[in-house]
């Protein structure tokens, strides 16, 4: 049963991460190799804060979603002007930048070895310490990104950026202020990743740079793209498939390296035969090549 909850649990924290990108990517068309950097900011915010402030849990939560929020900033005004393959490659350089600093401060983020004994969320008095208990806050904290997501992407502002996606000369041409929306969506999309790094950094107890790679960037766009970019629900879609995936190659019984070599292929394999194929993904409403076709 506890296995089960694992599964929810992480399926719950890669929905939100996942949904936070999706806004960036799948709303406004911005591909960000950055994302894993955001959530990794989060997480070690809110351990730092734990460990050695002994701050509150609400606490640490606004404070690793604020402080995200600034960095988002900084990553969204390069996009005001760069674009298409220059963006992604400004993306993935702060990535490798936020990982070098994560492994190399030791005195602060504890490097390679990480920060470990992350104590347990308290809210109102409450310990939460067994996986329901984590499955029920996870839980609500994804119902809530789904909700802010959702309320975003109706609303005129969700609008202009689908415009933005589509066009953004012409939405640039109709009076919109495209670099602010640009950088408010990366604001908005980095908040919500450090929301899902706080949910991990309590419920794992232990962190370190290897959780926050460029692997773990590639992965996280992997579930968008697969999921369906564009869709409220291609998220979660895409996090219920690639985080079930690697569970379901242990009941074949492979070792273990084996299986994370093979894990990785099938990542690719699966990326490679979407985007050829079925570029929307799952249940999405847009296809990152589309702007390449209209050209």
């Amino acid at each position: 049963m506890e296995y089960l909850l694992h599964i929810l649990i992480l399926i719950g924290i890669y929905t939100m991460v996942s949904v936070s990108l999706n806004l960036i990517a799948g709303y406004t068309g911005l591909i960000s190799i950055a994302h894993a950097a955001f959530y990794g900011v989060g997480a070690y915010v809110a351990a730092i804060m734990a460990l050695k402030l002994q701050s509150p849990f609400l606490a640490n939560i606004i404070c690793a979603v604020l402080l995200s929020s600034l960095l988002g900033a900084l990553v969204g005004i390069p996009s005001l002007r760069i674009r298409d393959d220059y963006f992604v490659i400004a993306t993935f350089a702060f990535q490798v930048i936020t990982f070098s600093i994560l492994n190399n401060w030791v005195s602060f983020t504890g490097g390679p070895m990480g920060l470990p004994g992350i104590p347990q969320p308290t809210i109102l008095e409450l310990e939460i310490s067994s996986h329901l208990g984590f499955l029920v806050l996870v839980g609500m904290m994804c119902a809530l990104t789904l909700w802010i997501s959702s309320r975003i992407v109706r609303s005129p502002f969700g609008r202009v950026l689908k415009a933005i996606r589509e066009d953004e000369v012409f939405t640039q041409a109709a009076g919109k202020n495209i670099a602010g929306y640009k950088v408010l969506v990366f604001v908005i999309g980095a908040g919500m990743a450090a929301a899902a790094g706080v949910m991990y950094a309590y419920y794992i107890s232990f962190i370190d740079p290897t959780s926050f790679t460029v692997m773990e960037s590639i992965f996280i766009l992997s579930i968008v793209i697969i999921g369906g970019a564009g869709n409220l629900w291609g998220p979660v879609a895409g996090a219920v498939v690639l985080v079930l995936l690697p569970e379901l190659l242990r009941f074949i019984g492979l070792p273990s390296s084996v299986a994370a070599n093979l894990r990785q292929m099938i990542y690719g394999g699966l990326l490679v035969t979407f985007m050829m194929w079925r570029p929307k993904g799952l249940l999405g409403e847009y296809a990152f090549h589309a702007r390449e076709v209209k050209k």
